[in-house]
């Protein structure tokens, strides 16, 4: 029989931003247990496996032998391929490092048990203990035997299916048009460019993208994300990135060694993220970012403020909404406004015509953009098409 457990923090959920938040709250003096579903910490994978790196130091994640490759850059390929290349500084959450993201996410759970986090794998919460109205821990099974685990701050990282948002009484309903439907071949034998993560727009994937990122000389994940609501059916996602493939010959020729599938949140951020005795961070607070599909920076830069908060509120003994909403305030401060911009950009994206994207790369082709952004970018559109940009008239 498993035992009870009492603990200060209580984290749902071992990704990227749940370890970060572990690792912070240890870090700052809280006794912390940190829960994991399955039996192995980062598998199966459902992820591209393409971050950004200058955030790294930040949080305090070192490079390792998670690293695949380092890239230059990415390439932007409009539907008739011409191409508009950026450095990886100004290229976005998606490009930096090209990575084994189970060895990155087992990397960030062992920094968080240094630190002083016990980690309970096959641990699966499967309600929230509440008392007085607030959250004081959840009901769990761990190898199918139920047990508590009682603890004064819970923080939900159950990714952006989050079921600990929902029992806590936190909006998370998302809509069609603001999830992607994604699918992924690791394949060999194939033509990439190790400098470049490539990310092909257009009809090819409606609302979305295909993107390429290397892992390797001849070795390299080619996937996809459609909207769900431009789709008749979520397995489409396959049907057009098979048709993609066959018309690239670099590509054509390769096996597949490897597939995962999944979806995605593409929706601004939530409107609330605490409320009394619980906070949600990553995924599980729609911080991916809308245009790339990208969570992994954004879920870490959270998870250190989550973390940090979560302690301080054990130690003032004070885990009210009111307190927890430093954390809230925080993170939005650091990461609301990219958000919830790239969330308005997306949904003016997806109603382009293939014809709008080609004018769009041709525009930027020519162009050197110190800094790549929305505004940005339209500026330099405006310059050689200014009948694209009218719409856009608000991001200017």
């Amino acid at each position: 029989m498993v035992k009870n457990l009492t603990t200060d923090v209580l984290v749902v959920g071992a990704g990227p931003a749940g370890s970060m938040t572990a690792k912070w709250a240890a870090k700052r003096g809280a006794k912390v247990v940190m829960i994991e579903k399955r039996q192995e910490i980062g598998s199966p994978v459902r992820c591209g496996e393409g971050m950004s790196k200058d955030w790294l130091q930040e949080v305090e994640i070192r490079p390792g032998r998670w690293i695949n490759v380092e890239v230059e850059g990415a390439r932007i390929y409009s539907p008739s391929e011409n191409v508009f290349e950026i450095n990886e500084k100004h290229a976005g959450n998606e490009v930096g490092y090209v990575v084994e993201r189970d060895e990155f996410d087992k990397q960030l759970a062992i920094d968080a048990a240094n630190a002083g986090v016990d980690v309970l794998l096959k641990t699966a919460a499967v309600s929230l203990l509440k008392q007085d109205g607030r959250v004081v821990g959840v009901r769990a099974k761990a190898f199918g035997e139920p047990f508590e685990i009682r603890a004064p701050v819970t923080i939900g990282a159950d990714g952006f299916e989050s079921q600990v948002g929902r029992w806590a009484g936190i909006p998370t309903n998302i809509a069609m048009r603001d999830m992607d439907t994604c699918l992924q071949y690791r394949m060999t034998n194939v033509d990439c460019d190790v400098r470049y993560c490539d990310f092909y727009l257009g009809k090819v994937a409606p609302g979305g993208y295909v993107w390429v990122f290397p892992k390797g000389d001849g070795l390299a994940n080619v996937g996809i994300g459609v909207q769900v609501s431009q789709v008749a059916n979520p397995a489409d996602a396959r049907t057009y990135l098979d048709r993609w493939i066959e018309k690239h010959p670099g590509y054509a020729k390769g096996k597949k060694i490897d597939m995962v599938g999944g979806g995605v949140s593409i929706s601004a951020p939530l409107k609330q993220t605490v409320a009394d005795g619980i906070m949600l961070v990553g995924d599980a607070a729609r911080m991916i970012d809308p245009l790339t599909g990208g969570g992994i920076a954004n879920g870490c830069l959270a998870g250190k403020i989550c973390g940090t908060v979560a302690a301080e509120a054990v130690a003032a003994r004070d885990a009210s909404q009111e307190f927890l909403r430093k954390y809230d305030r925080a993170w939005r401060a650091r990461l609301e406004e990219k958000l919830y911009r790239n969330w308005l950009a997306k949904e003016k994206l997806v109603t382009l015509s293939d014809a709008t994207f080609d004018k769009i790369v041709d525009a930027l082709s020519g162009v050197k953009l110190e800094k790549l952004n929305v505004h940005n970018i339209l500026r330099a559109v405006r310059e050689k098409y200014p009948e694209v940009t009218k719409e856009f008239e608000a991001f200017l």
